[in-house]
């Protein structure tokens, strides 16, 4: 059994990674009223030229838009799961969208460039990762100086961190605190990475 099998929830109400099974529930509507994806842009204050990592996109709810942002750059699309890979692929395929990279991750690994990437993306995720310094390590050595770490948290997930909680977590590991948007019931953080690694 794998990591990721190991995690899965048994329903899509439930702690832990969300089952492929449920994937059409993230493609409602519905979500707008906590995070929509014009919202989310605006709040990563995305260019054309930018390099943007997403992790754990699911079957693509806000990747078409961040996509269609990026004329010059491209969007890496991370998951422990090759079902929601292959769901958000097919989405993007049926839009006409190609500057998108598909990888696949055992959760431990993550293979990231370094330096590279000018926005990281992680959506109501950052709670199911059970080893998140070393996401968040990743993620740093990942950035640009000027790179940007976008966390969203929204109401109703079981594995929601707190600010405060989240805010911890992260600047322990190499990032300060740069914007913070919404409530704490639906919040996005982004952060920096600090000069100097203090890792």
């Amino acid at each position: 059994m794998s990591s990721a099998d190991k995690q899965f929830k048994n329903s899509f109400s439930g702690k832990g990674v969300f089952p492929p099974k449920y994937a059409f529930t993230l493609l409602i509507p519905f979500r707008n009223i906590f995070l929509s994806p014009k919202q989310l842009i605006q709040r990563l204050d995305i260019n054309k030229d930018h390099n943007v990592l997403e992790i754990g996109p699911g079957p693509g709810y806000f990747s078409t838009h961040i996509a269609k942002k990026l004329e010059n750059g491209k969007l890496v699309l991370l998951d422990i799961q090759q079902e929601m890979l292959d769901f958000a692929k097919k989405r993007l395929e049926k839009r006409n969208i190609g500057n998108v990279e598909y990888r696949l991750t055992d959760g431990v690994n993550l293979d990231l460039e370094s330096d590279f990437f000018d926005r990281v993306i992680l959506v109501t995720v950052i709670g199911e990762i059970d080893n998140k310094s070393n996401y968040l390590k990743e993620i740093h050595r990942s950035l640009k100086q000027d790179g940007i770490l976008s966390i969203s948290e929204l109401m109703g997930d079981p594995d929601k961190l707190s600010i405060d909680e989240l805010t911890s977590l992260v600047t322990s590991c190499g990032f300060k605190t740069n914007q913070v948007f919404g409530t704490k019931r639906n919040y996005t953080i982004n952060f920096k990475k600090e000069k100097k690694n203090k890792m």
